[in-house]
Parts: C-alpha cells; structure tokens; sequence
C-alpha cells in the first residue's frame, strides 16, 4: 500500500499544487546555482583571477550543493520537505545576498559555499514531490520537478543584461530578493508532503542515522549513482564545456558558442519531464537502455578527430545526447521511490550528490585530458568510458535479477 493510500485523505488539486510550486522554487533555486557561469566572468576581470582560481569560483557552488543533498535528503525525511525546503531556499538567498558585498577572493569562495545550498534542493525537491503521487505517476511528476533545470538557461539568458546596465553585484541582490521570496510563496502555498504527515500522525520516531544509511549499503544505489554521474553531471558538464569546446575547434566567437550552450540546456532539462511520462508508460528500463545505448553512440561518433567532424555534425549529434540525456535523468529517480520508498530522501540525496560531483569533476576532468592529449575530443572517449561501464553494468545487473525470478517493481520493466 503506497503512502497516499494510508494518509489522510487529499484535496483534489494539492498533488498539483506541491508538484507546479515546487518546480517554479527549483528552477529559481538552479538559476542561483549557476549564477557564477556569468557573474563569475566580471569577478574574474575585477580580482585578476588565474584559470585555475576562476575554475574553483564558479565550481565551489557546483561541489557544495552536490555534496549537500544527502543531508538535506535525509532532513527532509525526518522534519518535512515544506520546512526544510524553505529554510533551504532561505539561507541561499542569504548567501547569495551576501556575495554581493564580497570584496575579496576569499569573502567570495564562502558565500559560494551558501550560494551552492541552491543546488542541494533538488535532493529536499524529489523526497517532498513523490509521496503526493502513486507509483505509477511518480515518474511523470519527478520529470516536471527536474525540468526545473532550465533555471540555467534563464541565468545565462537574463543576468548579462542585468551585469552590464546595473553590475554583477544587482545580480546577486535581485537573484537573492527572487528566491527569498520564492521561499515566502512556498511555505503558505504548500502543505506537508504525506508521508510525512502520516508519520506525524502516528508519532513514528525518527529514523537513526544507521537506519537512513542502509540503503546505500546496497551496490545497486551506487550503479544508479553512476547512471545520474554521467546522465545528469555529463548534462552540467557539457554545458560547461561546450563554450569553450566550440570556441577552441571551430573558431565560433564566445557569443554564438554561448547562444548554442543555452540552446543545448534549454531542451535538454524540459525533455526530462517527458522522460518521466516515457518511464511512466514504457518502464524506466526500457528508457535507460534507451539513453545509454544511443549516449553510447553518439558520445563515439564525436570521440572521432575533432576536425573529421563539421560543426553542423556536431552540433546535431551533441543535441541528440543531450535529448538523450534528459530522459536518463527522469528515468534514474523514477526507480528510486519504486525500490526505496522508506527511503527516498537517503538514496536520492546520495544519487543527486553523485551527479552533482560529475557536474564538478567532469570539466576539470576534460580539461586535464585535453592538456594531456592535446586532442578536444578526448572529453567525449572519457563519456564514452563511462557509458560502456554504465550499459554493461546495467545489462548484467538485469540478467541477474531475471534469474531470480520477478521480484522487483513495476517501474523498472
């Protein structure tokens, strides 16, 4: 019996309420996440930053916010995603905020650790949105919440109009002021999730923190980890990369690489809602073998020399994993509330985090490679790596489960 079952009755439209408010507070909140991406650049002028400095600017947010997300999951569990989501969203504006009056290098990184509890939402985001929904529809409603990722398509569209009339320090204040008042919406829009009211109800303890950290003791949580690696953190990392990589192989100016970066997040996070109708109505299986083995693919074509490919070829190919990519993401959490339902915020708080890390280990990654190589298409053999690993390791982990008969959930045929 799921949750909604044995909780308290609903009000027609309340799992539609918790769902569209939600998303709206996630994608302000990864729009502040990803607020260096452009502020970072006018930082770097003012301070006189090396790369390597200008790097751990705008990765500082990426790494704190991954690594936050299993706490904030597991607080989530214990005190109620409405609660935890607020204050969340809170003390990133407050950081945020703050960054605005930094003056030097290190004022900076600090309230780039604040600024990164943005990104830890998603992880408070997924354990409050599923219980509102049966099994069946988890999928679905956890793909909208995550199209919230478009929020970095609208930092990169409207900050450097903001930066250039008023300065990166408006940037800050307004992001702030948004997500502040973001938070306010939300704690009187919204309602505790239901199952945490049904433990409040019947004065369930608290989980120990053994308890909560039982899961992952399962190699299972850690092979959907690396799905989310490379699904979602390719996804960031990409998205990172992608200026550079067109600027440095094809000779694009930096505004017409950065128009095509945002043309590549724009869709690749609103299509991960339709990968939740997808596993919803085709099993998130079937989606993953989808993405790995066509991610498979793509991510060999472009491993080939650089200059053996046009720009109208890459940019097709690169738009096709991306598509690719999206649906991955919506299809990894559609199996988290399938397989661990007592434990949503845990797991996906740990799942998250593992994407997150991708998110900040990739580019550091591909630029390393590059370095080493001196080949631009070495950044797509790593994925292609990492994709091969994922596929094989899937396909054995699912002949194994066929063996012993059919005992796993619904949501992942």
């Amino acid at each position: 019996m799921s949750v909604i079952e044995k909780a308290q009755p609903m009000s027609p439209g309340e799992p539609a309420k918790a769902l569209w408010i939600s998303t709206v507070a996630f994608t302000l909140c990864f729009a502040v996440w990803t607020i260096f991406a452009i502020i970072g650049i006018r930082i770097k002028q003012d301070l006189g930053l090396n790369e390597a400095e200008f790097g751990l600017l705008i990765g500082t947010p990426v790494l704190t916010g991954s690594l936050v997300r299993i706490v904030l999951g597991i607080w989530t569990g214990r005190y109620g995603g409405r609660l935890v989501y607020t204050l969340t969203m809170l003390a990133a504006a407050l950081a945020t905020f703050l960054l605005s009056y930094a003056q030097t290098y290190t004022q900076m990184l600090i309230a780039g650790l604040g600024v990164g509890l943005a990104g830890g939402s998603f992880a408070v985001g997924v354990a409050y949105v599923s219980p509102f929904f049966p099994a069946e529809k988890q999928g679905t409603a956890l793909g909208i919440f995550g199209a919230g990722n478009v929020g970095a398509a609208v930092t990169k569209f409207a900050a450097p109009f903001v930066l250039l009339a008023w300065g990166w320090q408006s940037v800050a204040e307004i992001w702030a002021v948004c997500l502040a008042l973001m938070a306010i919406v939300f704690w009187f829009t919204t309602s505790d999730d239901p199952a945490f009211r049904l433990r409040r109800e019947r004065g369930t303890a608290s989980k120990s923190l053994a308890q909560e950290f039982a899961p992952l003791q399962n190699v299972q949580v850690w092979r959907f980890s690396l799905y989310y690696f490379f699904a979602f953190g390719g996804f960031v990392a990409l998205s990172l990369w992608l200026p550079r990589y067109l600027v440095g192989v094809y000779g694009f100016n930096l505004e017409t690489a950065g128009m095509i970066a945002a043309a590549y997040s724009i869709p690749g996070s609103i299509f991960r809602a339709f990968g939740g109708v997808l596993s919803d109505k085709k099993g998130a299986r079937s989606v993953m073998y989808a993405m790995l083995a066509v991610s498979a693919v793509a991510t060999l074509i472009l491993s080939l020399p650089a200059t053996t490919i046009t720009p109208v070829i890459f940019i097709a190919v690169i738009f096709v994993l991306g598509f690719f990519m999206s649906l991955g993401k919506a299809a990894v959490y559609k199996h988290i509330p399938a397989y661990y339902p007592e434990s949503v915020g845990a797991v996906g708080g740990i799942v998250g985090m593992m994407g997150g890390l991708g998110g900040f280990i990739l580019p550091i990654a591909f630029g390393l490679l590059k370095d080493m190589t001196g080949l631009w298409s070495s950044c797509f053999l790593l994925l292609f790596a990492i994709v091969a690993i994922s596929l094989v390791w899937m396909h054995l982990s699912v002949k194994q489960l066929s063996r012993q008969g059919p005992s796993e959930p619904v949501a992942a045929t």
